[in-house]
């Protein structure tokens, strides 16, 4: 093993707002005191129950990815589990989630940065 995973990382315009999203889909703790990162207006974190930690990076002039569109492509997503996907697409519309494909058995979203995130039903 070289190494472990500190965290996970979303380049957008505003950490806050994008902090705020994931905490409202899965919960946990914005901007936790955590020795190994400086806070401000260009870096938010977001300690997530399972010991995950999501971080936001300000990048100016963002330019989210694209969904289907090879020019600009999602370079990585999330794949969230739920127990029940109708509730959980409907909490994740209502916090700013964008519908981009639902003929799947699971629904592919775009976050409120244009990131592109899955919810499918836990196993």
């Amino acid at each position: 093993m070289t190494g472990t995973v500190q965290c996970v990382v979303l380049d957008c315009a505003d950490v806050l707002e994008l902090a705020e999203f994931y905490r409202h889909l899965l919960g946990g703790e914005i901007n936790k005191p955590d020795p190994r990162w400086s806070l401000d207006d260009d870096w938010a974190t977001l300690h997530l129950p399972s010991g995950l930690v999501l971080c936001f990076q300000r990048v100016p002039d963002h330019r989210p990815p694209i969904w289907g569109d090879p020019a600009r492509p999602q370079q990585f997503h999330l794949d969230i589990g739920v127990p029940d996907l109708e509730q959980a697409a409907r909490a994740a519309e209502s916090s700013g989630a964008t519908l981009l494909d639902d003929t799947h058995p699971w629904h592919i979203y775009a976050d409120p940065a244009g990131h592109p995130f899955c919810l499918l039903h836990e196993k």
